[in-house]
């Protein structure tokens, strides 16, 4: 089982510029520490215009400044938006072959549509055409890493042959990934031969569904890159302490705000009707776990599997998520600063001295 950390950059209301600086330093901080405590992965997502949301609209930006400050630590986009009216694909392969460059082959190239018609939106761009734009990207990318010279004439872009320079350290390329909300992506990962980034919080039953289903066409994959990544990954809050109450309290108003302000997400979808973006109304992660009634003091505000909590309840969620199958595990730390940044630091070294023992690879 592999740990990450991912990255969304909230920033607390009123959007004050010294807030949104100390979310960046502190999440620079918390990678430096993640890279000595053996997490392996920090990813960070692309988003724009979704204020107190996400303030991480140049991801690219953030990675290098992770991957000049960690020395283990690979560096993931969450992933990059495959719409040409927002990135050009020669530039995504450009600027993703200088960070696997300068991290020393630390790079993982997560691949998304963007999320909302107030993205796409601000950059004019067709929101029924972002499945047709991905599909290309992730065919042509590994081409453009792989070949002396490059064509392509698609649908929704094309370009003349070119040497699309540098190449990656990492042979024969970065690993691809594409980011997992509603269901069905994962097939479309499976298919295609590449990681399944989930990056929604989702329920023990329809993670293992979904693993499941990748699990099962991958076998039969139609590869578009040199190499095959088989990787299913979900995302999870983490906030570690060894008193079960306080880490309750805490850890808990982390999840429900970040809850908060992922709800615009859900909705947003319907201001475009589209077939090309199934609505998120009914995919937020399972409910509250039943407690007793006479029993106010047990309630949690976080559904089983969540890893807020003592070590011990986190080894036990972590355990079922082992037991369906999926390969690692990334946490989000804060939400809008709301964790005093010496609460997360500690989280953090808690868990790694507590729980990560658990999942250590054999010999290790």
């Amino acid at each position: 089982m592999k740990f990450g950390i991912f990255f969304e950059l909230s920033v607390p209301q009123p959007l004050a510029r010294e807030d949104e600086v100390q979310a960046y330093r502190d999440a620079l901080e918390q990678c430096r520490l993640a890279d000595e405590l053996g997490f392996t992965t920090a990813w960070a997502v692309e988003h724009h215009f979704l204020q107190e949301y996400s303030h991480c609209s140049a991801p690219e930006v953030f990675l290098t400044a992770v991957a000049m400050s960690t020395t283990r630590l690979r560096v993931g986009h969450g992933g990059v938006v495959c719409v040409p009216r927002i990135n050009h694909p020669i530039r995504v392969a450009e600027r993703a072959a200088v960070l696997d460059i300068v991290s020393g082959g630390r790079l993982d190239v997560g691949t998304a549509r963007a999320s909302t018609i107030t993205e796409l939106g601000g950059f004019l761009a067709d929101p029924d055409t972002t499945k047709a734009s991905w599909d290309e990207f992730v065919h042509v990318l590994p081409r453009m890493w792989t070949e002396e010279r490059t064509a392509y004439e698609g649908t929704t872009f094309s370009f003349p042959e070119r040497p699309v320079v540098p190449k990656p350290v990492q042979d024969p390329h970065p690993p691809l990934w594409v980011t997992v909300t509603s269901p069905g992506t994962e097939r479309d990962a499976a298919d295609r031969g590449i990681g399944c980034l989930g990056v929604a919080a989702a329920d023990f039953r329809e993670q293992e569904r979904r693993t499941g289903e990748y699990r099962r066409r991958i076998r039969q994959c139609d590869p578009v890159g040199a190499a095959v990544n088989d990787q299913v990954t979900t995302m999870n809050y983490l906030f570690c302490h060894e008193d079960d109450a306080v880490a309750n309290r805490v850890g808990g108003a982390m999840y429900t705000a970040f809850g908060m302000l992922n709800s615009q997400l859900l909705w947003a979808r319907e201001v475009y009707p589209t077939p090309a973006y199934r609505s998120l109304g009914n995919l937020a992660a399972g409910g509250v776990a039943r407690v007793r009634d006479d029993d106010p003091a047990a309630r949690r505000p976080v559904p089983e599997g969540v890893a807020i909590g003592d070590p011990d309840r986190i080894v036990r969620a972590i355990k079922v998520w082992e037991g369906i199958g999926v390969d690692g595990i990334n946490f989000l730390l804060n939400t809008a600063n709301l964790i005093p940044q010496a609460q997360v630091l500690e989280s953090m070294r808690l868990f790694a001295r507590e729980v990560m023992p658990h999942f250590a690879e054999e010999g290790r």
